[in-house]
């Protein structure tokens, strides 16, 4: 991917300067925000002279134009406006700054690397501050849509953690999702590299754009995606930012969309506040009440040490699965055979991906079909619920035919809530950086 010049960025901010005058007869001043980060890298230059937050359009979504025929004689999409707000200089998505626990693994135990050493951006497809905030706009435009009412999102609500507080979640049209919606939150340092719950998707640059092929989600298809995106006014001036010039294909969104969701790192929660204060997680967080650090000991540590050893499958620095894997949801792993269905190996039958446990607190419902209601009837589940499914991984091994539970008392219980909600992190989800451009 080519990385934008100065005069690129330049280039960018003064053709959407352009089209919002051209679309409304003036400016907009609304802004996103005056403690934004700067942008340190060479994408970020800009003119003195460029005004902040430019309005871009003004149409609200209305076609501005009659629909012509395209050189195939079906019909095109008429030119389509609305209303963008980007900052003068491109928020810095590129040199976000990583704390130094991510960068070691203090516990060392189950295969646990340091954080950064699962980070599965590829090679090819490094995020850049323009390619990124071309993927936010992509992440937020419902014009993405068949009937224009949807957006990846609709599903993904920042401030439930880039998930959906709906069971099934709503599509177009009005059809339920097949599965309950995924958090995004440390997306990119899962180490499987595989997306979906099921794992269909074998890089994130190959899930982005399933969503809007599927009938019931978005209900486009890629030819129809990538004309819808032609037709947007908007569009041409962030694909040259992004990628040197400003053709616009779908194959270019799957890698600004990827971009802007590996950027959904979440670094600022009280838990990271206490353990930037210790030299190991084992450790008490000064920060901590003496439940919550209670709760983290129960997490973190292995039985021998007073834990539950839930560390073994949410683990390091990330709370992040390293693999697909069962908790013991059903005993029968054709209930819905998740993984399996992709693999046909019966060794995967019933496994699926988790996300990571940062932001957990504002994602309820839980799991691939939202049975949870809350944390508690989650924790509930550990305790005493866990089924004999056969591809139990460890802790929950299969003995004399039963699954083997991490019985809990009521205290402790609560005390692993409490320590659940230390990974929020409000300081992510209300991030400029990472909200509505549309203004929604």
């Amino acid at each position: 991917m080519k990385t934008s010049s100065p005069l690129k960025t330049l280039a960018l901010i003064g053709a959407l300067a352009a089209i919002g005058a051209c679309s409304t007869g003036a400016s907009g001043t609304a802004g996103e925000g005056a403690d934004t980060t700067s942008d340190s890298g060479a994408d970020g230059s800009l003119a003195n002279d460029v005004d902040t937050d430019q309005d871009i359009g003004a149409l609200d979504g209305a076609a501005s134009a009659d629909a012509v025929e395209d050189d195939s004689g079906r019909a095109a999409e008429a030119p389509y406006d609305a209303k963008l707000k980007l900052p003068a200089t491109l928020f810095d998505y590129a040199n976000q700054a990583i704390p130094a626990h991510f960068k070691t693994e203090t516990m060392g135990m189950h295969g646990q690397t340091s954080l950064v050493a699962d980070d599965n951006t590829p090679a090819h497809n490094p995020i850049t501050n323009a390619g990124a905030t071309l993927g936010r706009v992509l992440f937020y435009d419902k014009n993405l849509s068949q009937n224009r009412t949807v957006a990846c999102a609709s599903c993904h609500k920042p401030e439930l953690g880039f998930s959906d507080d709906r069971v099934l979640s709503k599509g177009f049209d009005g059809g339920e999702t097949a599965r309950h919606s995924m958090g995004l939150t440390q997306a990119r340092y899962y180490r499987g590299k595989r997306f979906f719950w099921d794992q269909r998707a074998a890089t994130l640059e190959d899930q982005v754009l399933m969503p809007f092929q599927d009938p019931v989600e978005m209900g486009m298809t890629l030819a129809s995606l990538e004309a819808r995106a032609k037709a947007a006014k908007y569009y041409p001036a962030l694909f040259e930012a992004a990628f040197g010039d400003p053709e616009i294909t779908t194959e270019r969104m799957a890698l600004a969309l990827a971009q802007f969701v590996r950027s959904l790192v979440s670094t600022g929660s009280k838990y990271d506040e206490g353990r930037a204060q210790v030299t190991s997680r084992s450790e008490d967080f000064p920060n901590f009440t003496a439940e919550e650090n209670l709760g983290k000991k129960l997490f973190v540590m292995p039985p021998p040490m007073g834990g539950k050893r839930c560390f073994a499958c949410h683990g390091g620095e990330g709370f992040v699965t390293m693999t697909a894997t069962t908790n013991g949801l059903d005993a029968d792993p054709s209930k819905d055979p998740g993984f399996g269905a992709v693999t046909g190996q019966s060794s995967d039958m019933g496994t699926f991906k988790a996300p990571s446990l940062r932001n957990v607190a504002l994602r309820a419902p839980y799991m691939h079909d939202g049975r949870f209601k809350d944390l508690a009837a989650v924790i509930d589940h550990y305790s005493g619920g866990i089924q004999p499914n056969p591809n139990l991984a460890p802790p929950l091994f299969i003995s004399n035919g039963q699954a083997t539970q991490l019985t809990m008392t009521a205290t402790e219980k609560k005390a692993l809530v409490a320590f659940l909600h230390t990974l929020t992190d409000l300081k992510m989800t209300q991030d400029p950086r990472f909200s509505d451009p549309f203004g929604g």
